[in-house]
């Protein structure tokens, strides 16, 4: 990912910058505490060389696989029918620019595990959930973007001493099966006791009850579930990893891949990224949006 590098230093000044902040602008909240945005559909939209759009296209509607439990991104809150987050904007952004209404949008719940399956087997269109683009993903499905760059950090008691993950050793941590995240802890902190689930939320009700000492995943998930318990969970700090968000894609479906593309490299002079992020996340100063990576 050559254009990822550049960016890290941008996104961790943005990212520091949510853990400041109050109610307003904290992740798990949406941010800006103004109206939703607004994406302009995109008229006239013909992909005949993109078989998964034309599937959805004959459907009339996209199904998009995005995450419900994680805060800030990718959320179904108490009593909400619908999933929010900046995944969402970003998926509803990307939709409209393929012609698709917010009404002909389907979302469907995704966890980590089932990504790549759903993907393959036709289930969802495209996904939309903190899916970091990595090269062993890319043998069996394609990414546009990445839309955003985050770090994989821990999430610990407020009274905890764990300070990064060289103080992992014969800790329980807790991630979700499939996971970037789980296999980095998997494969370089060996002393760590990895256990998983298929959701972060279960991880969060088990360092609450005592029964993990960490969570790990990105730190802007993590930043989510510390504010939604403000002063009973931390984050510690510590990004130690890149992941580069993208979105994902039928495998070799150039055309599709290339149309997404073109739609995150038009929100940057439109606003819609701006707004997505500071809607859902917060203060945008000092973020700057990635380009993609046409690979």
């Amino acid at each position: 990912m050559k254009k990822v590098t550049t960016l890290v230093a941008g996104l961790a000044v943005g990212i520091l910058a949510l853990t400041g902040c109050g109610k307003e602008g904290a992740p798990g909240e949406q941010g800006s505490g103004g109206e939703a945005p607004e994406y302009k559909v995109a008229e006239g939209v013909d992909l005949a060389d993109s078989p998964t759009w034309k599937k959805a296209k004959d459907a009339g509607k996209i199904k998009v696989g995005v995450k419900y439990d994680q805060p800030g991104l990718g959320n179904i809150s108490a009593g909400a029918d619908k999933p929010e987050g900046f995944d969402i904007e970003i998926a509803k952004m990307v939709s409209a620019s393929l012609g698709f209404k917010a009404d002909e949008i389907e979302f469907v719940e995704t966890v980590s595990a089932n990504r790549e399956p759903f993907l393959q087997q036709g289930n969802v269109d495209m996904i939309v959930a903190t899916y970091t683009i990595n090269d062993k993903r890319k043998e069996v499905v394609d990414f546009a973007g990445p839309y955003y760059v985050a770090g994989q950090d821990l999430l610990v008691k407020a009274d905890s001493d764990i300070d990064g993950p060289d103080s992992l050793a014969g800790k329980k941590v807790c991630s979700v099966d499939g996971s970037t995240p789980a296999q980095n802890i998997q494969e370089k902190y060996k002393d760590a006791e990895l256990v998983t689930y298929d959701a972060y939320s279960k991880c969060v009700t088990d360092l609450q009850s005592g029964n993990v000492d960490a969570v790990t995943t990105d730190d802007a998930i993590l930043r989510g579930y510390a504010a939604q318990y403000k002063d009973e969970f931390k984050v510690v700090g510590k990004p130690f990893t890149e992941e580069p968000y993208g979105i994902g894609l039928p495998k070799d479906d150039k055309a599709l891949r290339d149309a997404v593309n073109d739609a995150l490299e038009a929100s940057k002079d439109s606003g819609d990224w701006k707004k997505a992020f500071e809607y859902t996340l917060g203060d945008s100063s000092g973020v700057e949006q990635p380009q993609p990576d046409r690979y």
